[in-house]
């Protein structure tokens, strides 16, 4: 680890570890200059490996974090309350947008678009569904580092660190499952990469969001890293995990969501 990123400040850092989860997604996206296709076998293994970092990540890095900051906090609330208030208002938050921003998932037709409903091209409602997907992310990486302001034990530069390496392995392969098959679809290799990797664009923009909430509002740390937990549970089960299976390749997605949960299991327990 560099020592000019040890030395930045807190939102700082959560700043330049979302640039490079979105840099991630924009190298995924980039290989719309090599490929036309990707076969669907490849990217329902790739849909499960993002599948198995967002749930270990989401334990690992996020609600292990939460409950220990709870007991050396104190208070008179159940150290597992803010843990379980916070996991279920993330789910909450995501539902409610869910429900009022216009996307479309892969692999179904532009009549099945869920939020509100618009004339919006199919393009823009792919990109959307993925933009999405991509908040939470970028707000665990906030909390994160945004964390470390409040020097709690259970809060560590390196834990911050690999689970924005976590985020950003798996983002590789969502770029690529955003403009790959926009360019299926007609689209240019340039507008399918630009697209591709504007949907990433919302991680830094969270994570300076959310790193900056916590330093502002330290008590509510521990419901801050509850909350993108759950809203990235939410994503996992009512998007990535459904979108692997819709073409039955049901052994390669489990062995690609065991695999992504594995690395990311790994690379916390490692560096934090």
């Amino acid at each position: 680890m560099t020592d000019w990123f040890i030395t930045l400040p807190p939102v700082s850092q959560a700043l330049a570890a979302t640039l490079f989860t979105w840099f991630m997604t924009a190298l995924g996206a980039g290989l719309v200059f090599l490929f036309k296709t990707i076969n669907r076998k490849v990217l329902d293994g790739m849909l499960g490996f993002a599948a198995g970092v967002m749930i270990a990540a989401s334990f690992w890095s996020l609600l292990a974090p939460a409950i220990e900051m709870a007991e050396q906090e104190g208070g008179s609330l159940p150290a597992w309350f803010p843990a379980t208030a916070g996991f279920l208002m993330g789910g909450f938050f995501l539902w409610a947008v869910d429900k009022i921003l216009p996307h479309l998932h892969q692999g179904f037709k532009t009549s099945e678009a869920e939020g509100i409903k618009t004339g919006w091209q199919r393009s823009t409602l792919l990109v959307l569904a993925i933009t999405l997907h991509n908040i939470p992310e970028g707000l665990a990486v906030g909390v994160a580092f945004g964390a470390l302001a409040a020097d709690l034990p259970s809060a560590s530069l390196a834990g911050a660190v690999a689970l924005a390496l976590g985020i950003g392995i798996q983002n590789f392969p969502e770029g690529t499952a955003v403009s790959v098959p926009l360019r299926r679809e007609g689209m240019s290799r340039l507008k399918s990469f630009w697209y591709g990797q504007l949907s990433g664009l919302v991680e830094p923009v969270a994570g300076v969001l959310g790193a900056y909430a916590v330093i502002s509002m330290r008590p509510i740390l521990p419901y801050a890293l509850a909350f993108a937990a759950g809203a990235m549970i939410y994503v996992v089960v009512e998007e990535v995990i459904p979108e692997s299976q819709l073409a039955r390749n049901t052994d390669l997605a489990t062995v690609g969501a065991m695999l992504g949960f594995a690395v990311m299991m790994t690379l916390d327990v490692a560096l934090g």
